[in-house]
């Protein structure tokens, strides 16, 4: 009964929407637009991707391999004949490829890992390796260490203070981490800031091994020699390639020194199998790891340091390969100045069906149908630019070192960046700027799930309210849009949001299908299509919603940028960084005055060596008035632009380009503090999170890292930005007026 109320609400909340206009658009245009999107609908043809696929992922096609230009050649070519002028863009990066990886326990009993994938004879394609790079991390340093091996969880800040309380210090020892909960570049930047002289990441099979599910083949999850490869270049102090921070790896460029690069790891690292983790782990001595330390592997987890000493061993060839980009425009029939941008890597770790051909597919399914509908007498009014990104693996290269070359002409000329990365079935996830919200809501309202036949919103909506916590099932009943997610980092968004401050979203499905392979041998057709989207269905649908989202955006008379949902957001960011404080405050207070007390020396068991917390500084209370205030000067202009111009499609080149580089005003050039090739002041990846993001970044994490003193300027820092804004949509509100009076 609960889902068929939910499907007739859902029903007559799509045919109700269906009537209003779409941003941006007069009820005349709104019809005729909705009506292009259905002939393109017509043009998605799942089969047509699936050949694609198939074709594209039959053999390992790393950056730098002949397998990657291949495809990128046959990517330019589709595009180019669909009537796209496209060219490829080379750009000459640093690449290290594995020479020497050795692992080896040294005792007490001798082990050496394997650190290769088994040939599954269920699936053909782990048979095809000639262009496979065996597991390792890109951008760890060369080194060969040996040393004491300590468990150090999944190599968190949270689980260093964990290993402070039992007295173990990780400095000269090698860290053995879980891969998980943050990115794996965090995991040995962190422990050599702590003194450590190497570190192995493994999957745990607790995670997304056989405690999570069947293994592959039988099942989607990871099998015992499945290893995930993948960069540790210290993403969050700059993306791109290495050597050319800040400016685009031309062939002429200004290189640094590989020596004075300072995003590649300080110490050695390798990753691991849960099947070579195991002897490992199980030679460790020490105090019993926490209960929520605690693995799948059938030992008992032991936090060291030894009686297990390591041996590591990682060379590299530091070879300069060439990245192509393949970049296809279709110049807009009436505004050819105004970019709107989308894109999807095509390199991969491996095969790649899933990272990242999956998304890739459904991005050339949208360009054809684009292309078509131009044939057809139907041109986008902006000029529209498809990208398929190379490099993206090891460090988001391609597509930074694309903007950083072109940085000039995409702050005059881009309107907004749409991306999509792997996708697989599920639920429709949407991250991005939140002055596109409402926009990326009304194409979700629009659009049917393909298995549920409720609208893709609907379904996401009814998803929180089952599953969310109370604060998520409550908006979920109570808020009109569905919140967008803010963006770290990750994916190719980043260089355009968080370096050029470019508007940028980036959309997927997920949650009903396992990521097991990611970044593994077993990411192949095979895998994808038995487990992940089987005949492609969310893939075509995929190609719909984007290929809507980026029409929009092209088509507008006035540009779909909002900003009430905007200001609601940063209204929870300021509440959010306010309880921080707050928690922190009381949580301090509390722990120090149980140390006083000598609370903890009775407590805690005399049998174990865990000893109390360390005494921490008081955390001071903060003058949040100057970002209270622009916030405040934010809603009001955000309600009082939303009252002139809510259903007014009347627009201007003037105002359209008010709009559109609204965004660039939350950046600085100056960037964040002590990372200035990061630019948002509202929207950043952590320093010590790497993908996950950090709202009001400067405030958040000088409160985080208990910088204290940092704190009031960075508040002040985030007030400008916020005001910068405001004055931005009070502009434009005048604006809006004035042409339509």
């Amino acid at each position: 009964m609960r889902f068929l109320l939910l499907a007739l609400f859902a029903l007559f909340s799509a045919t109700a929407f269906s009537a209003d206009n779409i941003v941006g658009f007069d009820a005349e245009g709104s019809a005729a637009q909705r009506e292009i999107e259905a002939q393109l609908d017509r043009t998605v043809d799942a089969r047509e991707m699936d050949g694609w696929l198939k074709l594209m992922s039959a053999r390992p096609h790393h950056v730098g391999s002949l397998a990657s230009k291949e495809n990128a050649e046959f990517i330019a070519e589709l595009l180019e004949s669909w009537g796209y002028d496209t060219e490829i863009a080379e750009y000459e990066i640093l690449l290290p490829t594995p020479s020497v990886r050795e692992v080896e326990l040294l005792g007490p009993t001798p082990y050496s890992a394997t650190l290769r994938e088994d040939t599954l004879v269920e699936d053909p394609s782990t048979s095809v390796r000639e262009t496979l790079l065996e597991p390792y991390n890109a951008f760890s340093t060369d080194g060969e260490v040996e040393a004491e091996l300590v468990f150090v969880n999944y190599g968190m800040p949270a689980d260093y203070e964990i290993l402070e309380r039992y007295g173990i210090d990780v400095t000269g020892k090698i860290a053995i981490a879980k891969y998980g909960r943050s990115w794996r570049g965090i995991k040995p930047k962190l422990a050599g800031e702590k003194g450590a002289i190497g570190t192995i990441i493994y999957s745990d099979p607790a995670d997304d091994g056989y405690g999570a599910g069947d293994v592959y083949p039988k099942g989607p999850f990871k099998n015992e020699s499945g290893v995930q490869r993948g960069s540790v270049m210290d993403m969050p102090t700059y993306p791109g390639d290495v050597l050319t921070p800040g400016r685009g790896a031309t062939k002429g460029a200004r290189r640094l020194d590989r020596e004075d690069a300072r995003t590649i790891t300080e110490i050695p690292v390798l990753p691991m199998s849960y099947r070579d983790a195991l002897p490992f782990l199980a030679a460790m001595g020490g105090e019993v790891v926490p209960d929520e330390w605690r693995g799948g592997l059938p030992i008992t987890y032991h936090l060291g340091p030894g009686p297990a000493r390591v041996r590591i061993k990682a060379e590299f060839n530091w070879d300069m390969v060439t990245a192509y980009n393949v970049i296809a425009r279709l110049e807009g029939s009436e505004y050819p100045e105004e970019w709107v941008i989308r894109g999807n890597h095509h390199d991969g770790w491996n095969h790649g069906a899933a990272d990242p051909l999956s998304g890739l597919v459904a991005m050339l399914a949208e360009a054809k149908g684009v292309a078509e509908l131009a044939a057809a007498g139907h041109p986008p009014l902006r000029t529209v630019i498809y990208a398929a990104w190379d490099a993206e693996e090891p460090g988001l290269i391609g597509s930074t070192e694309w903007v950083e070359h072109h940085a000039d002409d995409l702050k005059e000329h881009a309107v907004a960046y749409l991306n999509t990365d792997g996708s697989s079935r599920g639920f429709m996830n949407i991250g991005g700027s939140h002055v596109l919200e409402r926009y990326l809501n009304q194409v979700t309202e629009e659009l049917d799930d393909p298995v549920t036949d409720i609208t893709l919103k609907e379904r996401r909506r009814a998803y929180q309210q089952i599953n969310g916590d109370d604060k998520a099932k409550a908006e979920a009943t109570e808020r009109n849009d569905l919140r967008i997610y803010p963006m770290g980092s990750g994916s190719d968004y980043t260089p355009f949001l968080q370096h050029l401050g470019i508007a940028s979203a980036n959309l997927g499905f997920g949650g009903e299908a396992s990521d097991g392979s990611y970044h593994t041998l077993y990411d192949t057709y095979e895998h994808y299509m038995k487990f992940r989207d089987p005949g492609l269905v969310y893939g075509a649908t995929l190609a719909k919603v984007t290929a809507r989202a980026t029409l929009r955006l092209a088509n507008a008379p006035r540009l779909p940028f909002e900003f009430k949902g905007f200001a609601d957001n940063v209204a929870m960011y300021v509440t959010e960084l306010q309880e921080l404080a707050d928690s922190m405050r009381s949580q301090t207070e509390q722990t120090n005055k149980l140390i006083e007390d000598g609370i903890y020396a009775v407590a805690l068991d005399p049998n174990k060596s865990f000893g109390p917390p360390k005494v921490k500084a008081p955390v001071p209370h903060f003058n949040f008035a100057p970002l209270k205030n622009a916030l405040g000067r934010l809603q009001e202009a955000a309600d009082s632009f939303d009252a002139i111009a809510g259903s007014n499609a009347i627009a201007s080149e003037e105002i359209n380009r008010l709009l559109f580089t609204s965004e660039r005003l939350l950046t600085r050039d100056a960037g964040l503090d002590g990372r200035e090739w990061y630019k948002h002041h509202v929207y950043a990846p952590g320093f010590y999170t790497g993908y996950g993001v950090k709202t009001i970044p400067g405030v958040r994490e000088a409160i985080e890292q208990r910088d204290y003193e940092k704190v009031g300027p960075q508040i002040d820092i985030a007030a400008g930005v916020l005001n910068a804004m405001a004055e931005r949509i009070e502009i434009l509100s005048e604006k809006v007026q004035g042409e339509s009076s």
